[in-house]
């Protein structure tokens, strides 16, 4: 049965309706009839081909929830009907050091959604098993697509830092990423400072959770700062004042990059005297993955979202570019 899907021509190409033959089923697939799909700023990058791998015609989607629609005959942990999502990869090796070792998302040979293969603005997609990941009871499918990017972008440093409920975090963007950063911290129980351009997002921010906010172009604010943070999560993808927030870490705190910053130049010396770090992480294990959303659904955390039918697509995409949503966009499946 063919797929039905919405797909860009050309770079930078209006999404218009598609159709593909997935053909037979891999055994160790898992075939997901999708209920909603997120939009996220990489799904633009793709359609505008800026990382230079798109394939066209590419159909972009890869924040999927929806229910297990058929399986391979390997498949054994999920079964038809199942509440699902998919988020960036569609597989990996599972032989590699990274894979045996529990760190799926660092397989050099991992496959995404939609790099050289269709993704989740469309009825159904396929993935390997490894990487569907069933919904706990208490998670809103409606909404459950953006943790699978934008949710485990944020949640998956808490884990790779080992970071405590008695630690100070500071969540630099109040947008896609870092409102469920500050959601998912604060019911870690973290104590929580939110960095913004705009004070106006102040209300925002601590009706989301943040304990402090600071208006990151005053920087006599970030100076006053000095040793304050176990971690700074960074969500933005901009230029910053490096060594500022830098300097605003503790003894072995961590800069961590999840926003896509063109670039980062630091002075050393605050790094080695106070041994900080800086670092990033691609999204998250499977394994990671489940942990965030049992979290999720343990404390009631979900993504404020913006719907579209997915026939609006193009008025969503557009949104995208030009407005401001709050927080991330969602497109539910009116396909079938």
């Amino acid at each position: 049965m063919a797929i039905k899907a919405y797909a860009a021509l050309k770079a930078g190409g209006k999404l218009e309706p598609f159709e593909y033959d997935p053909g037979e089923l891999a055994v160790d697939q898992v075939e997901i009839d999708i209920d909603s799909c997120g939009i996220c700023h990489s799904d633009l990058s793709m359609l505008n081909n800026d990382w230079e791998m798109a394939k066209y015609p590419l159909v972009p989607g890869h924040e999927i929830a929806g229910k297990v629609g058929a399986v391979g005959e390997r498949v054994t942990h999920v079964k038809p009907g199942q509440v699902v999502g998919l988020g960036w990869y569609s597989k990996s090796c599972m032989t590699c050091n990274e894979c045996m070792s529990g760190n799926h998302n660092l397989c050099a040979t991992a496959e995404g959604v939609i790099v050289g293969r269709h993704g989740g603005f469309a009825n159904k997609v396929r993935a390997h098993e490894a990487w569907v990941i069933p919904l706990p009871e208490g998670i809103n499918v409606a909404t459950a697509g953006p943790l699978f990017c934008g949710g485990i972008t944020v949640f998956n440093p808490i884990i790779q830092n080992d970071i405590q409920p008695t630690d100070r975090v500071g969540v630099v963007g109040i947008g896609g990423l870092g409102h469920m950063a500050i959601r998912f911290l604060k019911a870690w129980g973290c104590e929580i400072t939110a960095f913004s351009t705009s004070p106006a997002k102040e209300a925002e921010a601590r009706e989301l959770g943040a304990h402090h906010f600071v208006n990151s172009h005053d920087s006599d604010a970030l100076a006053k700062l000095a040793d304050a943070f176990d971690m700074i999560l960074v969500t933005v993808n901009a230029e910053l004042d490096w060594d500022g927030y830098i300097s605003a870490l503790g003894q072995k705190g961590k800069l961590h990059i999840v926003g896509a910053a063109p670039s980062v130049s630091a002075a050393v010396f605050p790094l080695i005297l106070r041994q900080r770090s800086i670092g990033g992480s691609p999204l998250g294990s499977p394994a990671t993955m489940a942990t965030m959303l049992e979290f999720a659904s343990r404390h009631g955390i979900e993504p404020v979202t913006e719907t579209f039918p997915m026939t609006k697509v193009n008025d969503a995409l557009e949104k995208l570019r030009t407005g401001k949503p709050r927080f991330r966009l969602v497109l539910e499946n009116d396909l079938d």
